[in-house]
């Protein structure tokens, strides 16, 4: 087998052909680690390697002999450092594999890398100061999204046909979106974050893949959905396989459409072009589509209130890598500790008030689903940005090293700073934390092309329980508007 062979393959694909010995594992690792080699160099997809130790074959399960790539973060594989993305943790080992993890390798994926990511996957980019720069393989001068956009420019790329990735506010279907893939956030609690945590983020962050086709996302969702023993769920399953999903006709379907949002109340014309091309298929298909008028949920406030949680988040985060390695501030990258003593700066009260509304958005996200069976946004307000789009002006840098070292960076609060990140950093991404912070499952679909080449994904958010629903809606789309066979310009 050649690459270009290797590539015409999806995970199931390559599965079925190790099964039937056409071809071996040792093969298709040679394949996918001869392309990282010729193109990582690049787009800085893959960050670290993992020793391959099991034999070729002792490999089983659904996934025998495919090469596979985990993320750094919140993928923990024994004996390996997860960086997090962030020089301080860079040097200390995993001391178990994560349940995640453990169950793809049960599925006998063959796991040789770790991908690129943001520092603690706080961002919409894949940016960091310990790995340096992913870069989208559509345009090498792009973003591939964040925070799995390691894995989504991995997969574009054809290293591998499937990638893990997380999402805690659009961290699987973003990527997706920037690199022309597949990106399934589950409900929540549905996939397994132990053992080292429970959930994260109060269950907003959730497991899952990238992946270039719809069987492959219903297939992997098989291997890696259910609690664990720790964990604070037992999800509620559904009576078949996800993979069975695909193929089955989601019978007529009512969709609610929004493209304006009150953070980007006029989204790039892309935008608009990827929901009317939607829209379009949608139609064709017998399902009723519907344009609102307004919003099912104030997005505005649910902005805020994901970066308020989010900030405290990762003051956690930072304090307990502090207390896990012992470093200073100076392992920390600069926009890290101005969010964690935004974080630090939040009372406790103003916390648990932006937690306990979580319910107000979902009861009005609810109310919507008792008209529509599906809501359609864009998943991304602009084409992919260029990579620095959103470093911090040199001109003001001085100002917060002060901040940061005089420990007075929490007055940043009573400034503009959270209405300018909020409108800087989600304002590209203005439609994606609807999911996390009201525990729906959503996905992003490759659906339109830009006049430049670039991708553009489009979303839809289900009601609990909704995952094979997406996934039924998701094959029907892909067979009417195929897009596995484009291949990224490198």
């Amino acid at each position: 087998m050649n690459f270009d062979e290797y590539r015409r393959y999806d995970a199931t694909g390559l599965a079925k052909l190790v099964a039937d010995k056409e071809v071996s594992a040792a093969e298709l690792l040679t394949l996918a680690r001869e392309r990282a080699a010729a193109v990582n160099p690049r787009i800085n997809a893959i960050v670290r390697d993992v020793p391959v130790t099991k034999p070729a074959d002792e490999l089983n399960g659904p996934f025998a002999g495919v090469p596979f790539l985990i993320k750094d973060l919140g993928q923990d594989y024994a004996g390996t450092p997860s960086s997090h993305g962030s020089r301080s943790l860079k040097a200390l080992p995993a001391k178990e594999h994560a349940t995640i993890v453990q169950r793809w390798i049960d599925a006998g994926l063959v796991i040789f890398g770790k991908t690129n990511l943001p520092e603690f996957g706080a961002k919409a980019i894949s940016e960091p100061e310990v790995w340096g720069p992913a870069r989208n393989p559509w345009d090498l001068t792009r973003t591939p999204g964040g925070s799995s956009g390691g894995s989504a420019a991995a997969v574009a790329a054809g290293i591998v046909p499937c990638a893990g990735a997380n999402d805690g506010g659009g961290s699987t279907r973003i990527p997706a979106a920037c690199c022309g893939l597949v990106g399934l956030k589950p409900g929540r609690g549905l996939t397994p974050f132990g053992p080292g945590a429970g959930e994260l983020m109060h269950g907003a962050a959730v497991q899952g893949v990238v992946s270039r086709t719809v069987r492959d996302t219903a297939a992997m969702f098989d291997v890696i959905s259910g609690g664990d023993p720790c964990g604070p769920f037992v999800p509620g399953l559904p009576t078949s396989s996800f993979a069975s999903a695909v193929g089955e006709n989601p019978q007529k379907l009512r969709i609610g459409v929004r493209v304006p949002s009150a953070i980007t109340p006029t989204p790039h014309p892309e935008a608009f072009a990827a929901v009317e091309a939607a829209v379009r298929s949608l139609i064709d298909l017998g399902h009723h589509v519907e344009e609102l008028r307004q919003a099912p949920f104030d997005d505005g406030e649910l902005a805020r209130d994901f970066l308020l949680t989010w900030f405290v988040f990762l003051a956690w985060e930072v304090a307990e890598a502090k207390r896990l390695t012992g470093a200073g501030d100076d392992s920390f990258e600069r926009d890290t500790l101005i969010m964690a003593a935004l974080g630090r700066a939040t009372s406790s009260v103003d916390y648990v008030a932006a937690v306990q509304r979580r319910h107000d958005h979902a009861r009005r996200l609810t109310a919507f689903f008792e008209s529509y069976d599906l809501l359609l946004t864009p998943t991304l307000a602009t084409p992919p940005p260029k990579v620095g789009e959103f470093d911090l002006p040199a001109a003001l840098r001085p100002a917060v090293d002060v901040l940061l070292k005089t420990r007075t960076a929490s007055l940043l609060r009573y400034t503009n700073i959270v209405d300018d990140m909020v409108e800087k950093n989600l304002g590209w991404v203005p439609y994606t934390q609807l999911a996390n912070l009201t525990g729906r499952p959503a996905i992003s679909l490759p659906l339109h092309w830009t006049a430049d080449g670039l991708p553009l994904g489009v979303q839809f958010v289900a009601p609990l329980g909704g995952e094979s629903l997406l996934i039924r809606l998701a094959a029907q789309l892909e067979e009417a508007m195929p897009w596995a066979d484009r291949v990224a310009p490198l």
